[in-house]
């Protein structure tokens, strides 16, 4: 079906551990998470937080240039003080953004990153890169398709947000990365913007993990609620792993920027994201948390 793929190398370090993905969604914690499943002793994450491998390759609902921002990101390290080839021996970071740059080209290069990554005793690896949310029924059934490639078992993580709060958020983000482009000042384009509410869709991305993959294979877990020890305890039920400690006050990546929503933002966007809350209210029922204002 997708070409390529029965050519891809197979890596035995990676055999019977568990590829954890986390798909989303974008501000939603998910530094906290990466940070958090980094500390357990069975877990290998990549230094890169954010891997961006099948994204590129369904590029509807980009955002921005991927490929160019992992050679910029390599440069970078490349240009640091001190010897380059030492820093490369000495950095995790340097050694990461080697074998993304190599993904550009090489897709062996995706597994083949985890396999330097894990250890005898790692029984799950993650990639948590919320802008796979945004994949589309091809790009899952791609995702699917690519890691079983490898002995593995694939497991599927999303976490949604109250949507309004989830897309303040977000805009207010864009807008501190790039203040130049005026989200806040023409918010109206933003919210008409299909990449931009591609990833407010929780009704498109469930509605394609669910005809992805088994429902045994998913787990759909809430921001709001993220960082209660019951949560935390599930997911790694989850994912096959001991839970650790969790440093639950500590924030992570959290936007800079603070400002609260304007009311005709916030009215705005509740005419947009209505369908939203809907169908989350008739798919997980009592799960919503209370929080969520639609």
């Amino acid at each position: 079906m997708f070409p390529g793929i029965d050519d891809l190398r197979h890596y035995p370090e990676l055999d019977d551990k568990t590829l954890l993905v986390c798909v989303g969604a974008m501000k939603c914690g998910t530094s906290w998470l990466h940070e958090y499943l980094g500390g357990l002793p069975e877990v290998a994450v990549s230094p890169l937080k954010e891997l961006h491998f099948f994204n590129p390759k369904f590029p509807a609902n980009e955002l921005g240039d991927i490929e160019a921002l992992a050679l910029r990101r390599l440069a970078f390290h490349i240009a640091q003080e001190g010897d380059a080839a030492a820093n490369l021996r000495r950095r995790p970071e340097f050694r990461a953004s080697v074998d993304r740059a190599r993904m550009i080209y090489d897709d062996d290069a995706y597994f083949g990153h985890f396999a330097g990554l894990v250890s005898p005793g790692t029984r799950v690896f993650c990639d948590i890169t919320p802008a796979y949310s945004v994949l589309g029924p091809e790009g899952f059934a791609y995702l699917r398709a690519f890691c079983a490639s490898q002995d593995i078992t694939l497991k599927l993580l999303f976490v949604m947000r109250d949507p309004i709060e989830r897309l303040w958020s977000q805009l207010r983000y864009m807008e501190q990365t790039a203040p130049d482009a005026g989200i806040l000042s023409d918010w109206g384009r933003a919210l008409s913007s299909p990449r931009i509410c591609a990833r407010a869709d929780y009704r498109g991305t469930v509605t394609d993990l669910d005809a992805t993959f088994p429902a045994e294979d998913v787990l759909y877990l809430f921001h709001e609620t993220l960082f209660d020890r019951a949560t935390l305890d599930r997911l790694c039920a989850f994912a096959g792993i001991a839970p650790g400690p969790a440093d639950t006050a500590r924030v992570v990546n959290e936007t800079g920027l603070k400002r609260p929503i304007p009311d005709d933002i916030r009215a705005a966007a509740a005419r947009l994201l209505a369908p939203q809350y809907a169908f989350c209210r008739d798919r997980f029922g009592a799960e919503i948390p209370a929080a969520w204002q639609g």
